[in-house]
């Protein structure tokens, strides 16, 4: 039962940090390998690297290089499309890397469809938080994305590592939310067809 348990938390940590990455591709790597250093995140076998000196530090530049990228207008969205592919593979890595103890029959499916999953969904639904903000301010509003979704970064990382099942349940429904507000705006748009 104590295996089950401990997998169960490992898993919802990979699955938190990974949605995080859909924030922001680097910072979320960067906590956890700061977590990881200071003993508050157990890494799955293999990923000890993560907590290292030289991947600290270049996680450390590239999170700040990719902060103030998002305020520079053009750039924002360039990151956004890139950002895609990116985020999803972080999200993987995120994901397995806090997977202690679990198979890696079980590991990298979830960490793959699970991880992978939950970062590229994010980044969809803030790059389209992004692409609206665009074209309702005319990209004026776009700094405040930027920072939201650095401070969502920042805090769904956290999250995910001091208290995994909080975090992987407002994930779910977060994304349940999101999913019937689509449902919504869907529904009113086809009824404006119709007229």
């Amino acid at each position: 039962m104590a295996f089950q348990i401990e997998s169960i938390l490992a898993i919802a940590i990979g699955i938190g940090l990974a949605a995080a990455t859909g924030f922001r591709v680097f910072l979320p790597l960067l906590i956890a390998g700061v977590a990881a250093r200071w003993g508050g995140l157990p890494l799955a076998h293999g990923f000890q690297w993560l907590s290292s000196n030289g991947v600290l530090l270049a996680l450390a530049t590239a999170s700040i290089v990719e902060v103030a990228a998002y305020y520079i207008p053009l750039v924002d969205h360039v990151l956004d499309v890139i950002g895609g592919p990116a985020a999803v593979l972080a999200g993987v890595l995120a994901s397995a890397s806090a997977m202690v103890d679990v198979p890696p029959s079980i590991m990298w499916p979830v960490a793959i469809i699970g991880g992978g999953g939950i970062a590229g969904l994010t980044k969809t639904i803030s790059a389209l938080a992004r692409a609206k903000s665009s074209w309702v301010t005319a990209g004026l509003a776009n700094p405040i994305v930027s920072t939201g979704e650095t401070a969502g970064a920042i805090v769904t990382a956290i999250a995910a590592i001091v208290v995994p099942l909080i975090c992987l349940l407002a994930i779910v429904v977060l994304l349940v939310w999101i999913s019937r507000r689509l449902r919504t705006v869907r529904g009113n748009v086809a009824f404006r067809r119709t007229r």
